[in-house]
């Protein structure tokens, strides 16, 4: 693994995301679903399989969370298993456990990952293991003086997470989610990751540079302060949906300005993203709900169901009929 600036998982691919999630008991369980949601979230709204994971254990038995909720898995820890990347959630207790013979089968196990996160008291394995010697890393707020007085080779930053090469640790729970919400941003593309973070109705993106005290930065309004208000427009005008000059008009923008805006930031154009809005929309009311075609269409925009009809065909590859679950 060598040391780099940027590692190519950050890069732009369309390719599956192998990833071992190993947990450890002690570990919190906000942590774990700000880790292994929001891929399934990605591949939920792409309708494609961005992200292949397995949870794992020490020993292959179900770990418990701080609030006692255990946590299945599907095997214990294999040094010999090959991925992508490799994610170790760890929490009370960590530090101790750093101290055994995991951290020599941990640099065992590193070569077979082109990444690996220690994501909380993750960090402390990473550290015991000596994969933070000369990086820049951190952990939770509440451990960062011991943290630092333990890896004095390391660059210890009181930020929400950090990415040094192909390694990167992460602060706790909701820089967890800034840090996978970033990572699908730059692999996958801004719109998948506006839309993953619309299911968890989440709009504070945080940079990963802000204190983890003190979080305010890297909202969506930081992209371009427009862009946040043309798509809440979009989302409050899917019955009627207004014409891409009107929203432009809205936003104090000329529709080129507008253009060139989601051109950057998204990948698409406005027209474009507002159309596949309205139909994710509707995409749910299928699945969801028992409402004629007819009324989808109409609640989505559409002048007849025909039209909708042949506009989601081409989008999704299928008719809206074939998305009805079967009962």
């Amino acid at each position: 693994m060598m040391n780099s600036e940027t590692s190519p998982l950050f890069s732009p691919n369309t390719k599956t995301l192998d990833v071992t999630v190993l947990v450890f008991s002690g570990a919190s369980l906000m942590c774990v679903a700000s880790t292994i949601d929001p891929m399934r979230a990605a591949n939920r709204v792409s309708g494609a399989n961005l992200f292949n994971w397995r949870i794992v254990s020490l020993d292959g038995q179900p770990t418990m969370t701080t609030c006692g909720l255990p946590i299945a898995v599907s095997s214990s820890f294999d040094t010999s298993a090959k991925g992508d990347m490799l994610l170790v959630i760890g929490g009370f207790g960590t530090s101790d456990i750093a101290r055994t013979t995991f951290t020599a089968n941990l640099r065992r196990a590193v070569h077979n990952y082109r990444m690996i996160g220690g994501i909380e008291a993750g960090s402390w394995l990473l550290g015991r293991a000596g994969l933070l010697s000369g990086r820049k890393a951190t952990t939770h707020w509440e451990d960062m003086e011991e943290f630092t007085a333990e890896f004095p080779d390391a660059d210890i930053r009181p930020d929400r997470y950090v990415i040094d090469g192909p390694v990167f640790t992460s602060g706790g729970a909701s820089p967890t989610f800034d840090l996978m919400l970033h990572l699908i941003r730059s692999r996958y593309g801004m719109s998948v990751a506006l839309d993953v973070a619309s299911v968890f109705i989440y709009d504070g993106a945080h940079a990963s540079n802000d204190a983890q005290p003190l979080v305010s930065l890297g909202r969506l309004d930081d992209v371009h302060p427009k862009l946040a208000g043309a798509i809440r427009l979009m989302e409050r005008h899917i019955e009627q949906p207004l014409t891409i000059g009107a929203i432009a008009k809205r936003t104090g923008l000329s529709a080129r300005s507008l253009e060139k805006i989601f051109a950057k930031a998204v990948g698409e154009g406005p027209g474009r993203y507002y159309l596949r809005l309205r139909l994710k929309v509707a995409r749910r009311l299928i699945t969801d709900t028992k409402s004629p075609l007819a009324d989808i269409a109409a609640r989505t925009g559409f002048s007849s169901a025909s039209a909708f009809t042949r506009t989601f065909r081409n989008f999704e590859g299928k008719p809206p009929s074939a998305f009805r679950p079967v009962h």
